[in-house]
């Protein structure tokens, strides 16, 4: 099986595997690469390969590699709050001292920490102490899409993983895969767009699937230029939480983003998207986003409701 449960990374897979088959693992491993690049899924297959108790490793057929797989490994400890901004430096500190006590049922204990950019000065001097001197048993995997962020000393005590972007053949094969129903237009756009990662493809066309009515009713207004349409969209959504017209508000500001790109030449994954691009120019393209950037901004002040919508009403008309 090896780490063929990863895309693309073919150096780096090398390399790992091959590590691995001499028995050299290091203490602290860095994970990095940007949202969607593969971070945890690569952290998941290392940390079951060095827990493994089969031959091509991780093998995932034997316990440890299904404990792993099933995130209930005794040995294999996620130290993240996600409730909160920063890694609690409390987390950090109980991580440390629960590392000197022995592995319940492996030869080693992993301790992986998901936002390790996040951990903050304290808790990175806090982890430092442990990587100076790790017990012979221990592994942190530190996973970060912004290395700069870590201390130096910190750094030099890793050995760097480096998430690359993948193929977009490779991309376009999987996400046809994931997606069935989706459009090789919309595919083609999510690969251009995502930068080669494959999380954030399949984050834009997830994205792109749930479509409101308001939404669909506002594009087609936009593209019509129909403004009793707009009109008779808007009107219902004067009586909105202030909550629930940010969020749709959001939408629409996005939607008309990616029509401004698509006009420019862009790819985007909105159908709407591109539709209002065939029937608006630039220019109106960007008054409508600077026009909803303005009602966002109003929203989120102390502007009521109705009186964004009856001004919108009259800008996008």
């Amino acid at each position: 099986m090896g780490f063929d449960g990863l895309l693309g990374n073919e150096r780096l897979k090398e390399n790992l595997t091959e590590s691995l088959a001499k028995g050299h693992i290091s203490h602290c491993y860095l994970i990095s690469g940007p949202l969607g690049s593969g971070k945890r899924t690569l952290a998941r297959l290392l940390a079951a390969a060095i827990l493994c108790q089969g031959k091509d490793k991780p093998c995932m057929a034997c316990a440890p590699c299904r404990k792993v797989q099933d995130g209930n490994h005794p040995d294999y400890i996620i130290v993240d709050d996600p409730e909160r901004k920063t890694v609690p430096v409390e987390l950090i500190r109980q991580a440390r001292a629960d590392m000197f006590i022995q592995p319940n049922e492996s030869d080693h204990k992993i301790y992986q920490f998901p936002r390790a950019q996040d951990m903050g000065v304290p808790g990175q001097n806090a982890l430092l102490k442990v990587l100076e001197e790790p017990p012979a048993y221990g592994v942190f995997l530190l996973l970060t899409d912004n290395p700069d962020k870590l201390l130096p000393t910190v750094r030099s005590r890793c050995t760097e993983l480096k998430m690359l972007a993948l193929s977009p053949e490779i991309l376009r094969k999987q996400l046809h895969e994931d997606f069935p129903k989706a459009s090789s237009e919309d595919i083609d756009a999510a690969i251009l767009r995502s930068g080669g990662f494959l999380g954030q493809a399949r984050t834009l066309l997830a994205g792109g699937a749930e479509i409101p009515p308001q939404t669909a009713q506002f594009a087609e207004a936009f593209a019509r230029r129909d403004a009793l349409l707009l009109t008779q969209v808007l009107v219902p959504m004067e009586k909105w939480k202030r909550e629930a017209l940010t969020e749709i508000l959001q939408q629409w500001l996005e939607i008309l983003e990616g029509a401004l790109m698509s006009r420019s030449g862009g790819g985007t994954v909105s159908a709407l998207s591109r539709e209002l691009a065939r029937h608006r120019t630039a220019a109106e393209l960007y008054s409508g986003v600077t026009a909803l950037k303005k009602a966002l901004d109003y929203t989120l002040g102390n502007i009521s409701p109705g009186a964004v919508c009856g001004w919108l009403s009259w800008e996008l008309r």
